[in-house]
């Protein structure tokens, strides 16, 4: 048995676009777009959607959206959503990349929130 929930909303954007998807998102979406310390590649995009986090990533690759999905266990929820029909295309530190059917990227990694959170908005899977 483990637990997951969505966690997460990315804007995923080249890293020479970064500023000027900050500034765009900051003013469409009416919020500062604020660095996040420690973690420079993430530009926090606070309050948006009430229980994920919103953020741009600047990445080396083609603009997109993805979600990361939180989890108790990272082994144990890749194997559910890889039984499900996703393909596993990567990893960093702890955590797993993977293609959904359709295309779109997802990323599984370990709790990140709050712990009282994550019990509370989180699912049971057997």
């Amino acid at each position: 048995m483990h637990r997951s929930r969505v966690s997460t909303f990315l804007i995923d954007v080249p890293r020479e676009d970064v500023p000027a998807a900050a500034s765009f998102w900051s003013a469409a979406l009416g919020v500062p777009a604020r660095p996040v310390p420690g973690e420079e590649q993430f530009t926090s995009l606070p309050d948006v959607v009430p229980g994920l986090v919103t953020a741009i990533q600047s990445v080396d690759d083609a603009p997109r959206y993805h979600f990361d999905i939180e989890t108790d266990d990272v082994d144990a929820e890749t194997a559910r959503l890889i039984g499900l029909g996703a393909v596993e295309v990567g990893g960093w530190l702890e955590c797993r990349t993977l293609r959904a059917p359709g295309g779109h990227l997802l990323c599984v990694i370990p709790v990140h929130s709050d712990p009282e959170t994550f019990a509370r908005r989180s699912r049971i899977w057997d």
